[in-house]
Order: structure tokens, then C-alpha cells, then sequence
């Protein structure tokens, strides 16, 4: 597979096909088939501690690289304007790795969005707006 288009949906399909990267910002996840055609099914969480998925005519960009190295396939690449580039394929430590980056990356943003829930830091960050300190 040379190249994606994007396809926005609230629910992503059972059946997906080649080529096609669902969207749903609902439920904030991006979901394509392999881009080695191997058949896999690569889900990708989009958000502050996940992916960023972009749009140009139609085009999707993610970011960062879309490492499979959890897959047989272990393929490794970017999704740029709809176009596949291959980076080379992640060892298993480097899948061991980049696992824990993206856990350590999910836990402190749910640290910092329950510290910023609490009642005393919002009415410190509106008091510091309000005195134009920030």
C-alpha cells in the first residue's frame, strides 16, 4: 500500500478496507489496515497523550510514526499527505521502548488533567488570569 485517504466516522467499521484511515473524533481513535498488507488491524488513540491526525484535501497526516512492532509484519512507518514512507523495522526493544514512553506519556497527562480538575487550581489559574499573571 502505497497511500491512505481519510474517511471520518463515528463508529469505525467491522470490515476495513485497504487504503482507508478511519477517523472517529468521537471516540478519538484512527483505524487502518496495515500498510504492508498483511491484513492487521492498527488502531491508534488520537489526542494529547496519543497520535495527532491532520487533514489536507482529504489527505491524513499522523504523527509520530506508526510502529507495528507489537505485529508479525513488524512494520514501522510515517502517514504523510496520504502517502506511506517506510522507516526501518523496530527491533523488540525498541517496541519495549517506545511502550513505555507511550505509557509513562498517557499517565502524565491523566496526572496533570485530574490536577487541573481540582477546585483550588481553577480558581488560582482564573485569579492569575485576572490579574493578568499568566
Amino acid at each position: 500500500m502505497t497511500t491512505f485517504r481519510l474517511e471520518k466516522v463515528h463508529h469505525v467499521p467491522r470490515e476495513l478496507e485497504p487504503g482507508v484511515l478511519y477517523a472517529s473524533d468521537h471516540y478519538k481513535i484512527a483505524v487502518h489496515l496495515c500498510a504492508c498488507g498483511c491484513g492487521s488491524k492498527v488502531p491508534v488513540s488520537l489526542g494529547p497523550a496519543g497520535w495527532t491526525l491532520t487533514e489536507r484535501a482529504g489527505w491524513p497526516t499522523i504523527r509520530p510514526s506508526i510502529g507495528s512492532g507489537q505485529l508479525p509484519c513488524r512494520s514501522h512507518y510515517l502517514i504523510t499527505d496520504g502517502r506511506v514512507d517506510w522507516a526501518p523495522a523496530m527491533s523488540a526493544a525498541q517496541t519495549r521502548a517506545v511502550l513505555g514512553a507511550d505509557h509513562h506519556r498517557r499517565e502524565a497527562h491523566i496526572r496533570e488533567a485530574a490536577y487541573n480538575s481540582l477546585w483550588w487550581v481553577r480558581i488560582w489559574k482564573m485569579l492569575r488570569r485576572w490579574v493578568g499573571v499568566e
